[in-house]
């Protein structure tokens, strides 16, 4: 058993600064916020030229469509990289994809390609998170790859297809660039867009993108990086 003497109850060292603590009044709480940042990809400035970021890294299935280029889907591949992503590229254009993946990661593999339905098990976890880039035309086949936790999935359709409004039903996100009017119509009665906002698709520049989550829309201007001006080139809508 261990005796307790007086001295050492006796505390030792510097005495800090004594103060009665900090206080607010209940008026001034509204004026209080803790400035933390969201975490993901950076897509592009909207409107206003603030920073439009989508988390691709989520605990629970993510599919987002975009409508639009080739551009537009390999800055955003090469984007999910950078924030430590393992991105799967299902394409049926792997040369189109070929310079990105080597140029990506520094050597390291975070781009892989993969010929159309033949993407494998990518073993996704919240330590190692993965984006499965699905570039397979107007009319991509389903794929045995889902979204699933941790495991994000874009879809990239260069026009509107029949297979457009089920994909558009089911995504938790989409992305429409520069479409004829006649698309833009189409586009507005399942997103259920504003006259406006639909009239304004076929009118938009090259880089530019109406997001649509819900009832949320944001136009996003997606300008390259200088590393990505030089790989990929100048924001395109045709490829």
């Amino acid at each position: 058993m261990r005796l307790r003497t007086r001295s050492a109850r006796v505390p030792r060292g510097l005495f800090g600064p004594r103060h009665a603590g900090h206080s607010v009044a209940v008026e001034g709480m509204g004026a209080l916020s803790l400035p933390v940042g969201d975490d993901g990809v950076v897509i592009g400035d909207d409107a206003e030229g603030n920073p439009r970021i989508v988390g691709f890294h989520r605990s629970a299935p993510y599919d987002v469509l975009l409508i639009g280029g080739l551009w537009t889907a390999q800055v955003l591949a090469l984007r999910a990289a950078g924030t430590g992503a393992r991105v799967a590229v299902e394409t049926g254009r792997a040369q189109a994809w070929t310079a990105l993946a080597h140029a990506a990661g520094a050597g390291l593999e975070c781009v892989t390609l993969h010929d159309v339905g033949r993407v494998p098990p990518m073993g996704a976890t919240v330590g190692s998170p993965v984006v499965v880039v699905r570039d397979c035309g107007m009319r991509p086949p389903r794929g045995r790859v889902v979204s699933s936790p941790w495991q994000s999935v874009l879809t990239l359709l260069p026009y509107l297809s029949p297979v457009a409004p089920r994909l558009m039903r089911a995504a938790t996100l989409v992305g429409v660039q520069r479409v004829s009017p006649q698309e833009a119509e189409q586009i507005g009665r399942i997103l259920g867009l504003s006259r406006a906002e639909y009239e304004a698709l076929p009118t938009l520049a090259d880089g530019v993108t109406l997001w649509c989550a819900g009832r949320e829309r944001h136009w996003v201007m997606t300008s390259g990086t200088d590393a990505e001006t030089g790989l990929l080139g100048t924001a395109r809508r045709m490829d």
